[in-house]
C-alpha cells in the first residue's frame, strides 16, 4: 500500500532533473526559432533587410503605400507577440533553474507533460486555466 502512494503520479512535487533537461532542451529550440522570426519581423518594420527599389521608385512607392502601411502594422503587432513569446520562454528557463518548471501557480499540481511539451512556458494546468476563464 505504501509503495503506491510513493509511486502514484498526483503524490509527485516536482520533475526529476532529467525531465526538466528534456524541457530545458524543447524550450531552447523553440526560443531560437521564436528569436529568429522575432528578428525576421523587426527587419521588415525598419526595412533593415530591404533590397528592393523602395526609395529609387517613387510611383510604385505611392502604389504600395497602402499596402505596406498595414504589413507593417501587422508584422509590428506580430512582433509584440514574439517579443511576449520569447519572454514567457525564457521566464520557463528560470523556473527550470529553480525547479519550480511544470507546477501550476494555482493549484499546485504538476502540469501534464504532454500540455508542456506544446506549451512550454505554461504555469497553469487545463483545469486551472479554465476555472480562471470562468471567473472572468
Amino acid at each position: 500500500m505504501a509503495e503506491e502512494v510513493k509511486n502514484a503520479p498526483e503524490f509527485k512535487v516536482r520533475y526529476s532533473d532529467e525531465e526538466l533537461q528534456e524541457f530545458k532542451a524543447i524550450i531552447i529550440e523553440m526560443l531560437e526559432k521564436a528569436k529568429s522570426e522575432y528578428k525576421h519581423l523587426r527587419d521588415i518594420i525598419t526595412h533593415d533587410s530591404s533590397n528592393d527599389i523602395e526609395d529609387t521608385s517613387p510611383t510604385f512607392k505611392i502604389m504600395e503605400e497602402g499596402a505596406t502601411a498595414l504589413s507593417k502594422e501587422e508584422a509590428g503587432a506580430l512582433a509584440q507577440r514574439q517579443y511576449k513569446f520569447i519572454q514567457n520562454l525564457e521566464a520557463a528557463l528560470i523556473r527550470i533553474e529553480n525547479k519550480t518548471y511544470g507546477v501550476c501557480r494555482m493549484t499546485g499540481k504538476l502540469i501534464p507533460k504532454e500540455r508542456l511539451r506544446l506549451v512550454p512556458h505554461a504555469t497553469l494546468t487545463v483545469e486551472a486555466k479554465e476555472m480562471m476563464n470562468k471567473n472572468k
